[in-house]
C-alpha cells in the first residue's frame, strides 16, 4: 500500500463513516487537485508533504455552528501528526504538514508562513467558489436547516444579510470576498475567474424568480 493510500485510509477510519456533502472524499480529492495546479507555478515544495496536508486538512470536522468550529484545523492537524510520526516521518515535515493544516482554515485566522500552506490554502478555499462552491454552499444551508433565499428580499436591500437564514446572503457575506484572501497568483486567478461566475448565476437567479437586479 502507497503512502497516499494509507493516509486516505486512515481518514476514513478517523471519520468514523461520518461524511458530509461538503467534506468528504470527493472534496479532498478536489482539494489534491487543486493543489496539483497552483503548485506548477511554486516551484521547491514539498511534494509528499503537501499531499499529506491536503488528505488530512478536514480529518477532524465539526459543524459549521459548532462553538469551538475554530479549532478544526488544529485538531486535524494533530492527527495528521500523530499518524505521520507512526509512519517514521522526520519532526521538521511533520511541522510543516501541521502547520499548513492549520493555516487552511477561514474560521482559524491562521497566517500561512510556507509554500506548503499558502497553497493549501488557496487550493481548499477555491472549493468555496464556481459551480462547486455554489453546490457546497446550497448543501450545507439545506442540511442547517436554511432556506435558499428571502422571496420578499433576495439581495437584501431592506433587512440585514444572514446567511443562517438564507443561503444566497452567503455569496456577499464570505464568498465574494475570498478572491483577495488568495496566497499565490494561480489561485487568484482560478478564484476571480470562479467568483465572475457566481456573479453570473446570481444574476440568472434573479432574473427567473424576479427578486429584482443585480449590480454586477
Amino acid at each position: 500500500m502507497s503512502l497516499e493510500q494509507a493516509a486516505r485510509a486512515e481518514l476514513i477510519r478517523l471519520w468514523h463513516g461520518a461524511q458530509d456533502a461538503a467534506h468528504d472524499i470527493g472534496h479532498i480529492d478536489r482539494v489534491w487537485a487543486n493543489c496539483q495546479q497552483i503548485m506548477m507555478d511554486e516551484p521547491g515544495l514539498d511534494r509528499d508533504a503537501l499531499q499529506m496536508a491536503a488528505i488530512f486538512h478536514d480529518a477532524v470536522n465539526l459543524p459549521k455552528d459548532a462553538p469551538n468550529r475554530a479549532e478544526a484545523s488544529v485538531l486535524s492537524a494533530q492527527a495528521a501528526a500523530d499518524w505521520l510520526t507512526g509512519q517514521g516521518w522526520p519532526p521538521e515535515r511533520i511541522a510543516m504538514v501541521r502547520h499548513a493544516i492549520e493555516a487552511h482554515s477561514f474560521s482559524a485566522a491562521i497566517l500561512p508562513r510556507s509554500a506548503e500552506a499558502r497553497v493549501l490554502q488557496d487550493a481548499d478555499r477555491l472549493e468555496a467558489l464556481g459551480a462547486i462552491g455554489l453546490a457546497r454552499m446550497f448543501a450545507v444551508a439545506g442540511a442547517m436547516g436554511g432556506a435558499l433565499f428571502d422571496a420578499n428580499d433576495p439581495m437584501a436591500q431592506h433587512r440585514p444579510l444572514d446567511d443562517r437564514a438564507f443561503a444566497l446572503d452567503h455569496l456577499e457575506v464570505k464568498l465574494f470576498r475570498i478572491a483577495d484572501t488568495m496566497q499565490t497568483p494561480t489561485g487568484r486567478a482560478m478564484a476571480e475567474e470562479r467568483a465572475e461566475w457566481m456573479y453570473s448565476f446570481r444574476s440568472r437567479l434573479l432574473r427567473e424568480i424576479g427578486g429584482g437586479t443585480t449590480f454586477f
